[in-house]
């Protein structure tokens, strides 16, 4: 089954690897959906029926963004906020239709990874970063996956840097 990749990028037009994900991605349609989520809602108005619908079609879930303010762009916070709803996503017998769906993150990190560590700059491991949506997915019972991580932008974006991340990434994806 196709695997969906909700992309959470506010330029994609101006980056480096999520817009190469992304061109990359597309050249298999029969095995990704691409869904990016500032192209689809400019306004920020978003169609949480037609999102529920979507997400439902689909056995594997896949959450690509940069990784900047120790998070992700707001939308992915007002979407998880308006589409994982009570009684759809969880809380009653009706709830939960997501329980059982394999749901990952596709994540660019600028910095290196060594500086995501206890004696890192940032004190922290994306793991450890991470455990919000790892407890989201779990509340949700769907099955958290490990995230993909390509680090290390800010040092090195030259087009071998952003082209070595491409089959890392697929491959990510086809082991889901």
């Amino acid at each position: 089954m196709k695997t969906l990749i909700i992309v959470i990028h506010p330029d994609v037009e101006k980056s480096v690897i999520n817009k190469r994900w992304m061109e990359e991605l597309k050249k298999t349609p029969e095995k990704y959906t691409v869904h990016p989520l500032y192209e689809a809602y400019p306004d920020g108005k978003i169609n949480v029926a037609k999102e529920q619908k979507l997400m439902e079609s689909y056995d594997s879930i896949v959450f690509q963004f940069p990784f900047y303010w120790f998070s992700s762009p707001p939308l992915l916070k007002q979407w998880l906020d308006e589409v994982v709803l009570y009684g759809w996503a969880y809380g009653s017998n009706s709830g939960y239709k997501l329980a059982g769906k394999k749901m990952s993150l596709a994540v660019t990190a600028g910095i290196d990874e060594e500086e995501y560590s206890e004696s890192g700059k940032y004190k922290y491991t994306m793991k450890e970063l991470f455990r919000p949506y790892e407890l989201t997915f779990d509340y949700i019972k769907a099955e958290y996956k490990e995230p993909f991580v390509y680090y290390g932008i800010e040092r090195d974006s030259s087009e071998e840097w952003i082209e070595r991340s491409v089959p890392m990434y697929l491959e990510f994806l086809d082991q889901l």
